[in-house]
């Protein structure tokens, strides 16, 4: 085992050492830095058009390519030993990307890292138009706090990222309804706040007027407890973090935080997993959560061969007693891409709700399976709680 990462961890530390102080290439004119980079002043450069140029200086490799998107792009060394490459337009949003060297996945030491795909990843944050609410601007600001909570599920102390709005320190008195928020696979508490812009979408939409305020915490939902047998995403796959949320996470909230604590003034939301954890933790559990958000979820189908979703079997009174459904939720909200795969059958299992008479409100923004439909839902979602 030695003789091969020996070699490898070199060659990987003289990238690292060279690529942070690479001598620039030539900038195609009109490119910008990217706001992911690490340092402002070099690459990647995204063009006018969304074409992305990257560069590394790695006079050693032998070969060299972008991964991004499931897609791999060949770079090309100049006589300096600076590879480079512009890739085609991305479409607008976070896309995780990783350097292939001779081989080896690694991250691009010049951008910053973000957890993602079950690992640390480098990221691009392609802008998109009419998007101010996603960056920060001269509004108000909140906060977001780290707290450790202990778990009786894992039998450990488990971290959670918090939001707290602007004004939250200045009125001791003063409670607020909660929004339990959670990630999707191979992704962390994180995820909101730094590849979701999470805080600047709050601030933004409380200043305005069109949220109110409130607090947002995000959990890490990847509890250690198994069940096994079922599949990841199953209800009871689902439950151990049903328990982890019921009583551990929200009593622990509410105990530490000013909470306004009752059903009302509660909702859980998430996207793909997270969206799967809030239909079978928070949707069977009114008592404790009224208001629940569903983004790009793939229970409903388009992943894993999962398809003719049966709302009844999987929610019990959903459609046999939609009265009864309908007066213990009082926002309930579904989204997805509409270029994700999940999209149709999305579609599909809500047609058999409505159709029901479920209160089901739903919504579709441009992008495939990942953050700028997820940051969308989520601006969406919150302007109709608590009012």
């Amino acid at each position: 085992m030695k003789r091969f990462l020996l070699p490898t961890l070199a060659l990987l530390l003289s990238i690292n050492a060279k690529a942070q102080f690479a001598p620039p290439t030539q900038i195609p004119e009109g490119a910008k830095p990217l706001s992911t980079n690490i340092n402002q002043n070099s690459f990647p450069y995204i063009l006018p058009d969304k074409k992305v140029f990257f560069s590394l200086n790695a006079p050693t490799a032998n070969t060299v390519q972008v991964d991004i998107c499931s897609k791999k792009y060949d770079m090309t060394k100049n006589e300096k030993g600076i590879w480079s490459v512009e890739i085609p337009p991305q479409v607008p949003g976070f896309h995780y990307y990783a350097l292939v060297v001779d081989g080896v996945s690694v991250n691009d030491p010049a951008s910053e890292t973000f957890y993602g795909c079950g690992k640390m990843m480098s990221g691009v944050d392609i802008p998109e138009d009419n998007t101010e609410d996603f960056e920060i601007q001269n509004v108000a600001h909140g906060q977001v706090s780290i707290v450790n909570y202990y778990s009786n599920v894992d039998n450990e102390w488990r971290p959670l990222w918090v939001y707290t709005p602007a004004g939250y320190n200045n009125d001791i008195k003063k409670r607020y309804p909660v929004v339990y928020i959670q990630h999707g696979g191979g992704e962390d508490h994180r995820g909101w706040v730094q590849q979701g812009r999470l805080a600047n979408i709050m601030d933004n939409l409380i200043a305005s007027g069109r949220a109110v305020p409130m607090i947002v915490v995000c959990a890490n939902g990847n509890v250690k407890k198994r069940v096994p047998g079922f599949p990841a995403y199953s209800k009871e796959a689902m439950q151990p973090f049903r328990t982890e949320m019921i009583e551990n996470i929200v009593p622990f909230v509410d105990k530490t935080f000013r909470t306004k604590a009752d059903a009302q003034n509660r909702a859980m939301c998430g996207l793909s997993m997270g969206g799967g954890q809030s239909f079978y933790v928070g949707l069977p559990s009114p008592e404790v959560f009224a208001n629940i958000g569903i983004f790009s979820a793939g229970i409903f189908g388009g992943i894993m061969g999962q398809d003719n979703f049966d709302p009844e079997k999987e929610m019990p009174g959903m459609l046999s007693d939609t009265k009864k459904f309908n007066s213990q939720h009082k926002v309930f909200y579904i989204s997805c891409g509409e270029q994700d795969p999940r999209i149709t059958f999305t579609q599909k299992a809500v047609k058999k709700m409505q159709d029901a008479g479920v209160n089901v409100q739903f919504n579709s923004f441009a992008g495939d399976h990942e953050w700028q439909p997820w940051r969308k839902s989520v601006r969406d979602f919150t302007q109709k709680l608590f009012k």
